[in-house]
């Protein structure tokens, strides 16, 4: 792993019992980077980030956290090292309120006053969390949600932060408000790993990508190539 590499993952396989879902990828984000997994349902990229997050063990290769292999490493150790997940499907907690959901991500800190200063920064970038901060995180709408988790994630101070899906059944308005929140998140500084249902925009918005079919890498590079390359194009973005 190089000096400026964050997360590198060297032949990571891993299996749901006899069937292997991740087929001995490589793949590494440098420090900084915003960096995108695209692929077609099944593909293996909710997998493949459940295994780099800990909540999936790897049956076999590598997983390089700043320098570090931490394949043993249980979930809550990576995440007190800087490593969060927001998880497809949100992973909120429906009968607490947004302000406990949001108080979640924080449990592993210390730092009272640092935590509210993360608190009010949420809100600037996150107002309408703020005005729902007593509501029941359950009767929130959709993007709302999406809006908590990733919230809650951010309170975790990631240095590394894992999207899965954060477009997922969200209006388009909804959707450029949630892209305007990750492209702020990355100009702070977080490296970011996003997997994406939709291609196009995963690949105009992150620096690079990787190509995700039936458990193997089979296409990397920045997004602008990718988008521009036919197989692509066929395959994720509708074009014959």
């Amino acid at each position: 792993m190089s000096d400026a590499s964050l997360l590198e993952l060297t032949g990571l396989r891993v299996a749901y019992g006899a069937i292997e879902a991740v087929k001995g990828i490589d793949l590494h984000l440098a420090k900084g980077e915003l960096v995108a997994l695209i692929g077609a349902n099944g593909a293996g990229k909710t997998t493949t980030l459940n295994a780099i997050a800990g909540t999936l063990p790897a049956a076999g290769g590598e997983i390089r956290y700043d320098g570090a292999r931490i394949n043993a490493l249980p979930a809550h150790r990576r995440l007190r090292k800087g490593l969060a997940l927001v998880p497809e499907g949100r992973g909120i907690f429906t009968r607490l309120t947004v302000e406990e959901n949001l108080r979640m991500g924080a449990y592993c800190r210390r730092d009272a006053a640092g935590v509210e200063e993360d608190m009010d920064r949420i809100f600037s970038m996150l107002p309408r969390v703020k005005e729902r901060l007593q509501q029941v995180a359950g009767t929130l709408s959709g993007g709302e949600q999406q809006m908590v988790a990733i919230g809650r994630a951010l309170l975790s101070r990631p240095r590394l932060l894992l999207l899965d899906e954060p477009s997922m059944g969200l209006a388009p308005l909804v959707v450029e408000k949630i892209f305007e929140v990750i492209r702020s998140v990355a100009a702070g500084g977080v490296t970011i790993l996003l997997v994406e249902q939709n291609a196009h925009l995963a690949l105009e918005f992150c620096q690079r990508a990787y190509v995700m079919e039936s458990g193997a890498v089979t296409l990397s590079g920045t997004g602008a190539r990718l988008l521009a390359d036919p197989k692509v194009r066929a395959a994720y973005l509708g074009e014959l």
